[in-house]
């Protein structure tokens, strides 16, 4: 886990206004799904990246089928894919932005020498957290399971 303070997420979290996720699921009950619909429902622009989902729209924006696809600037890429794929995707959105701010790697998601090669060119890199659960704890607004539904009920749904 890399040892960000809660100061240095907390600025995180305010600079960032544009999130790529890639790996970003169509599925409610995956978590790349529940983590970015969090995420933009704190404000924050998700733009969907899964080369399955190419073309369709999901949280009101088109999926792409890599970041290097994407037209937008983006301040943020999250990785929602396996440790294997990181570095590719590390070079990728290097390339694609040369001035992105943080590489996100998703909780059992890390890859030092990626991390490394980021983190060279000025990117701020979390490896091993998810920021729905860190925004959760840094605004103490966490609830058991990391979930945080508004509503009270016993009836599955």
């Amino acid at each position: 886990m890399d040892n960000l303070s809660d100061t240095e997420l907390r600025a995180l979290f305010a600079s960032v206004k544009t999130i790529a996720v890639v790996g970003l699921s169509a599925n409610p009950v995956r978590p790349s799904y529940f983590v970015a619909r969090y995420l933009q429902l704190r404000g924050y622009r998700i733009i969907p990246v899964n080369p399955g989902l190419t073309g369709q729209t999901l949280f009101g924006e088109t999926v792409y089928g890599a970041l290097a696809d994407i037209p937008d600037e983006v301040d943020m890429a999250d990785i929602f894919r396996k440790s294997e794929a990181v570095p590719d995707l590390v070079d990728e959105a290097l390339a694609r932005w040369p001035d992105l701010s943080v590489i996100w790697m998703q909780l059992g998601v890390q890859h030092a020498a990626a991390a490394d090669l980021a983190r060279a060119r000025g990117v701020t890199v979390v490896q091993n957290r998810c920021p729905k659960i860190e925004y959760q704890r840094l605004y103490e607004e966490l609830r058991m399971g990391g979930f945080n539904t508004g509503r009270v009920s016993s009836k599955l749904t």
